[in-house]
């Protein structure tokens, strides 16, 4: 799975402020969060938006903090401090403070399946995380894809996994000059079939094949 895109940090942070706005949009949309992109850019500029929920405004900025920082940050590791951090700037206010930033204590069901996500260890949480991380054969786009999938079916916090997932990984791919992972809205519907199709089997081949082939924004400069 060879890198689609090789830009440099500088490259790829230009077109992710680019299109800011349109990553925010498909990744609240992604997770339930029913905004319109005209919507999503009035909050993103700091505007006034009637009709919507507190809840979804709050969420919106949340986000647009989250990429703020990973796109002002280059010289932070990847490790599980940094997901407890994109948890604390995206769950801010819409979760209890007992469950920001931190792993998950109590039992949580996923739409469209039976299936449970264990409960999260931290150790554990470290340990699957390094081995993803120090895969010395596969490209960083390759890896940022396996770690935004396992981040989504670890469900290691209490709310907002996919938007930590994408972050994360988006974080890895944009330090690496390797574009931007991003689902479209008309993609979303497969996404989640093949979702949970993962969820159930812990076989992602498909799913990562199928996000490498759709999902990946960037330009050759």
């Amino acid at each position: 799975m060879e890198n689609k895109f090789k830009l440099t940090r500088e490259e790829n942070v230009f077109i992710a402020k680019r299109n800011i706005v349109d990553y925010i949009w498909k990744s609240a949309n992604l997770e339930g969060i029913g905004v319109t992109y005209p919507e999503t850019q009035a909050i993103y500029d700091g505007g006034i938006v009637n009709g919507l929920t507190v809840d979804k405004i709050i969420a919106i900025n949340n986000l647009k903090y989250a990429w703020q920082f990973i796109l002002e940050n280059d010289d932070i590791e990847y490790d599980y401090k940094v997901l407890c951090h994109l948890h604390k700037l995206t769950a801010d206010k819409l979760v209890l403070d007992r469950d920001l930033g931190r792993i998950r204590t109590t039992p949580v069901n996923i739409g469209g399946t039976t299936w449970k996500p264990d409960f999260p260890i931290e150790s554990k949480i470290k340990e699957e995380l390094e081995e993803i991380l120090n895969q010395d054969n596969k490209t960083k786009t390759e890896i940022a894809i396996e770690i935004m999938l396992w981040v989504m079916r670890r469900q290691m916090f209490i709310d907002g996994n996919k938007r930590v997932a994408m972050l994360f990984a988006n974080k890895i791919m944009i330090d690496n000059g390797c574009g931007i992972i991003t689902i479209s809205q008309e993609n979303q519907p497969t996404f989640y079939e093949k979702l949970i199709k993962f969820y159930e089997t812990n076989d992602m081949n498909d799913l990562k094949q199928w996000i490498y082939d759709t999902s990946i924004d960037g330009m050759n400069l």
